[in-house]
């Protein structure tokens, strides 16, 4: 399998140790993953409120550069997900891409819509598959109960995103379960992490943030796991400030999922990039133990 690889805004600077982890993921289960360093920022949402369409333009160059490589689209953020995602569906409408096309024709750009966005949480339940996943695992992440945290744009709008119900997704704890850990159900898991007002109100964003980790913790989780770097830096750089706003400790280790992934299938921690983490991982790591299938 070979996929264009649209690494985000976040792994490529404060998050590396997401990228580290999905090249070491995607190495272990054969997935090609071609680079395109002319890709550009997907506009996290903030574009598109200003002026949708020239979202829709940044994003559909970035498909255009994927189709010409004849290759889909592989995100491993669920906020360039939504954007990329609906772009392709915005881009359908002719008025919209007529506004688009106007934009990019000086830039010699033409894209026929052929692409399909595919994050990773996806590509590793869909097309890897749950039980060749499984067999794959030689460090079984038994004794590790894990909440997942999806974050907004992988789930919503779910009608023009194709992409689960909003409200009850299974994906994740699917995964986890094939990985041997334990997943934690809670109503957070489907909620804001509170990024998109955090540096306007943030306040307010340590407030929703304190609280999905709070319920995560009160429904038993060890650990939390997100497929969203923008979330990861809610629930991890920021717990501090969650902690605060709470009014109490929560010590919540937070993985991005190729890490849950990778420390399933053998990674070490160094590999994975945990030492850069703010929350440290070691208490989780304990309930794991070593690798044990050769």
């Amino acid at each position: 399998m070979k996929l264009a690889y649209y690494p985000g805004c976040v792994a490529q600077e404060s998050g590396k140790e997401l990228d580290m982890a999905t090249r070491w993921v995607c190495r272990a289960l054969g997935i090609e993953l071609a680079e395109f360093p002319t890709f550009s920022c997907c506009g996290s949402g903030f574009v598109d409120e200003a002026n949708e369409a020239l979202n829709v333009a940044i994003n559909v160059r970035n498909l255009a550069i994927a189709e010409r490589a004849g290759l889909d689209l592989l995100t491993i953020c669920s906020t360039c997900q939504g954007m990329l995602t609906l772009a392709n569906l915005r881009y359908a409408d002719p008025t919209v891409r007529a506004k688009v096309d106007r934009a990019l024709h000086p830039l010699g750009i033409e894209y026929r819509g052929s692409v399909r966005v595919k994050h990773l949480l996806r590509v590793l339940v869909e097309d890897v598959g749950l039980p060749a996943l499984r067999s794959k695992v030689r460090r079984p992440l038994g004794g590790l109960k894990v909440g997942a945290f999806y974050g907004c744009h992988l789930l919503r709008p779910s009608d023009e995103t194709g992409g689960e119900p909003g409200e009850e997704p299974k994906s994740f704890e699917s995964l986890l379960d094939a990985l041997g850990a334990e997943p934690v159900y809670y109503r957070g898991r489907v909620l804001c992490c509170g990024f998109p007002i955090q540096f306007v109100k943030p306040e307010t964003a340590s407030r929703i943030a304190g609280k999905q980790i709070a319920d995560a913790r009160d429904h038993g989780a060890d650990a939390m796991a997100t497929p969203c770097p923008l979330c990861h830096i809610s629930l991890d750089a920021y717990q501090n400030k969650a902690e605060r706003a709470a009014g109490r400790s929560l010590g919540m280790p937070v993985f991005h999922l190729p890490q849950v992934v990778g420390l399933a299938l053998g990674a070490s921690p160094e590999e994975l990039g945990l030492a850069r983490h703010l929350v440290p991982t070691d208490a989780a790591l304990a309930k794991i133990g070593p690798t044990a299938r050769a």
